[in-house]
């Protein structure tokens, strides 16, 4: 598959702004959000919207749990605040749902032979958050409200507290009974190409430039050093040359073995804050992976991040319009597609 080269750095600003002004996530329709517990309102009945082709609403839950949004938020709230490593791993885990078969909480069964229990599934976390919320939900709503919906909004929730952009979360998903380990096989592992990812990426709707806005998530969270050995010792003896010299060297003492239970920090320079950094650090050849450190490499990409890079409040306003995208993928919605668990690790046996 060919792609087609991105135009100038001047066009491609335009042509974000043009994406964002555009975008069905609508800041006009933003309400304000703070770490502080923000006051609920109803809404009122909403015309309609982009949203209809996925049969979501963002008054989905109105009459039949209201306290929803409020619960999220709390609960998120409380247990970033013990462990702010947590807000990393919920997206993390939100986007290892969405990426192979859809926002539909299929990542949550715990079974043999889930997804949960296949290999790049190992180091997610995140899991006893959203039992937390949907136990919380099942004594005020019982039945009610997916464990799909819950990850998708707590994953915003968790966001907003480090430093993130609010977006809107429609809701309206339904819960997968079934979840195979074979489909995390194309879960992205940070040594992919830029082409892969991009033909990843179009085969969920999704584009270019949510490709290298979702990226600028890894401005939060770890890696483990196993997982960038192949940049630091290649076969041949000779590591990575699109590193810099002395965060190469940092890397080789801080990763000395290929161990998964020594971590790095994704991004090297701002790694508990969500900003822009992370497009900054490409452009001094400080992408922790492979899969980062190629889209400042890929004429296709590059000019995305020099406009992050000059602009990081169009990253931030961008990066809302993505993971509505991202949340929208593929959901289940129709009257024989899917259920409300009960219990988020378990299809319902009823």
């Amino acid at each position: 598959m060919k792609y087609s080269t991105i135009p100038s750095l001047f066009h491609l600003s335009i042509f974000v702004v043009l994406i964002i002004s555009a975008s069905a996530s609508g800041e006009d329709d933003q309400q304000e959000y703070s770490n502080s517990d923000p006051t609920y309102s109803t809404m009122p009945e909403e015309p309609r919207s982009p949203l209809d082709h996925y049969h979501l609403s963002f008054n989905y839950y109105r009459q039949t749990c209201p306290m929803l949004d409020e619960i999220i938020h709390k609960k998120v709230r409380e247990s970033v605040a013990k462990d702010r490593t947590l807000a990393a791993s919920l997206l993390r885990l939100h986007f290892h749902d969405c990426i192979v078969t859809g926002c539909d909480a299929s990542i949550l069964l715990d079974h043999e032979g889930s997804e949960r229990k296949a290999g790049p599934s190992k180091t997610l976390r995140g899991f006893q958050l959203i039992d937390d919320i949907k136990a919380e939900l099942e004594k005020l709503c019982p039945k009610t409200v997916s464990c799909a919906d819950i990850l998708t909004a707590a994953t915003r929730d968790a966001t907003v507290l480090l430093g993130g952009p609010y977006w809107m979360v429609p809701y309206g998903r339904k819960d997968s009974r079934t979840s195979i380990a074979k489909v995390t096989d194309s879960v992205p592992m940070g040594h992919e190409s830029v082409t892969s990812m991009l033909e990843l990426f179009q085969s969920l709707g999704l584009n270019v430039i949510d490709l290298v806005v979702l990226s600028g998530a890894h401005t939060i969270g770890r890696t483990s050093c196993g997982s960038i050995q192949h940049r630091l010792n290649h076969l041949n003896g000779t590591y990575d040359p699109v590193i810099d010299d002395k965060f190469l060297d940092f890397l080789q003492r801080k990763c000395k073995c290929e161990s998964e239970n020594e971590y790095v920090d994704l991004d090297a320079t701002t790694p508990n804050t969500f900003d822009g950094q992370y497009y900054a650090n490409l452009e001094k050849k400080m992408g922790l992976l492979y899969t980062d450190q190629m889209l400042y490499s890929d004429s296709r990409t590059r000019p995305i991040v020099n406009t992050f890079v000059q602009n990081p409040s169009i990253f931030k306003h961008q990066f809302s319009v993505s993971m509505v995208k991202l949340g929208n993928t593929q959901v289940l919605t129709g009257p024989n597609q899917g259920e409300i668990r009960t219990n988020c690790n378990f299809a319902n046996s009823y």
